[in-house]
């Protein structure tokens, strides 16, 4: 009886070796978003002429085809995992294996541009997402198969944290690298796809060698069984049994709400590329995504000390709150008229002056979405049982992706017919607004004063 007594306390340094998966992946995405829609409509103007408005419907529609292979691998993999059983553990053979099947097929994506092959950049896309799928959902799967339900806002934390610093780490090698001076450049465009494989080929191994899943999840049985009985659920969780009805309205309310808030965020994050080169005309517009990172990253570790104080629920509603305004005041930030050009390789380049607004208003998005995330997927996985995280963390990403794979199509005709950038991020605020009204109506919920230890007590280590 003593020992149920002993506040919970998160392993931080186990935590942290988790969220090296997630740098692996964020890093890559980082990449991913900043290049791939450039290689796009350039090959696109080139091979068929016109401008890059002509072509915005396409490239969404194409960025989205790789997000549709996930909308049914993610699920799947999750379950899959559920079921698995090695001596490595039943998420850790798919971290691996996925990790260096994308670190293979990545960087061929570089090569299929140069050759100026559409065909070619787009199965390469679509590849390294399909092995990014296969790890992504075992990999986010791990961090609750082992943490008690009350400290998953605070594990969370961590692990974006982790997760953003390889997200800084894309961006600038991307900001390093600008697409306009080194279009030309083959071995110039390879360095931040090559960068990036290492990164997560070096973190992965060390996942593999420091964390022992089976070996946890024997030594946490007890502290699993105390969390479930503290989660933030008016109605608990039984194992192997049906969601009761509450559950069941909330786990639709939650469902629909991530479509949305991933649907707003994903068409500026697909298009911010395009954007900050086509209608800001800016050199470093991916240093935005940098500002939008750190933010992030500084607001993770607060926003889960919020959670504990207020729950899950009105930390995400501030966030969301957070994201509606930044993402407005960024509508009405214009091309500055003040021009500078630049010599490379002989071409004479000319860019707009970088409005510094920008800072401002991509820092309190970043606020907001850090707020989002750090309570989102614990939110959800809260509904699970110690069985099926996989399948619930599954459900999460099925809604995110669904929503990545339809944004970037409806953002990319919007532009389009709209035949100006403008429409971007009225779109993100609309879409960001109706998640709030979604969202507001989870009503399962409770705030619960769980025994937790807190500052340097919270960071001992046995």
């Amino acid at each position: 009886m003593e020992t149920e007594k002993k506040p919970l306390k998160l392993n931080v340094k186990r935590t942290f070796i988790i969220g090296f998966a997630f740098f692996g992946i964020l890093m890559l995405w980082q990449v991913y978003n900043t290049y791939c829609p450039l290689f796009l409509t350039d090959i696109l103007v080139k091979n068929y002429g016109g401008k890059d408005t002509d072509y915005q419907w396409l490239v969404g529609t194409l960025m989205a085809l790789d997000n549709l292979f996930a909308l049914f691998m993610l699920p799947i993999f999750g379950v899959w995992s559920d079921k698995t059983n090695t001596k490595f553990g039943k998420r850790m053979p798919f971290i691996v294996i996925g990790t260096i099947l994308s670190a293979i097929v990545f960087p061929l994506i570089v090569v299929m541009y140069v050759i100026k092959s559409l065909a070619g950049v787009i199965i390469m896309m679509c590849l390294t997402l399909i092995f990014m799928q296969m790890y992504r959902n075992p990999a986010v799967a791990l961090m609750p198969d082992i943490t008690p339900k009350p400290l998953r806002s605070k594990a969370n934390a961590i692990i974006n944290v982790v997760g953003y610093v390889g997200a800084i780490l894309g961006g600038a090698v991307a900001l390093i690298i600008p697409f306009k001076s080194y279009q030309d450049s083959t071995i110039g465009l390879l360095i931040p796809f090559l960068v990036c494989c290492v990164a997560m080929l070096v973190t992965i191994a060390v996942l593999f060698i420091k964390v022992k899943e089976n070996k946890i999840i024997e030594e946490m049985v007890d502290e699993m069984k105390r969390g479930e009985e503290e989660s933030e659920l008016q109605e608990k969780i039984v194992e192997s049994a049906p969601l009761s009805k509450k559950n069941k309205i909330s786990l639709i309310i939650m469902i629909v709400a991530v479509f949305l808030w991933f649907a707003s965020f994903n068409a500026v994050e697909t298009f911010w590329s395009s954007y900050g080169t086509n209608f800001l005309h800016i050199k470093n517009f991916s240093i935005f995504t940098i500002v939008l990172t750190i933010a992030s990253l500084a607001s993770f570790i607060p926003a889960a000390m919020v959670s504990e104080k207020i729950g899950r629920k009105w930390t995400i509603v501030i966030g969301l709150g957070l994201m509606i305004l930044g993402l407005m005041l960024i509508c009405f930030v214009k091309e500055d008229p003040s021009k500078f050009t630049e010599i490379v390789d002989e071409k004479v380049i000319t860019y707009h002056k970088t409005p510094g607004i920008l800072y401002l208003f991509f820092g309190i998005c970043g606020i907001g979405w850090a707020f989002i995330n750090c309570c989102s997927y614990p939110m959800f996985v809260e509904l699970a049982s110690g069985s099926n995280v996989g399948k619930y963390t599954g459900l999460y990403y099925a809604a995110s992706m669904l929503a990545q794979t339809l944004t970037p199509i409806l953002a990319g005709l919007l532009v389009y017919q709209a035949e100006k950038w403008d429409i971007l991020f009225v779109y993100s605020t609309i879409v960001m607004a109706l998640a709030l009204v979604v969202f507001i109506f989870v009503d399962n919920v409770k705030t619960k004063n769980v025994k937790i230890k807190k500052g340097l007590e919270a960071l001992d280590q046995d």
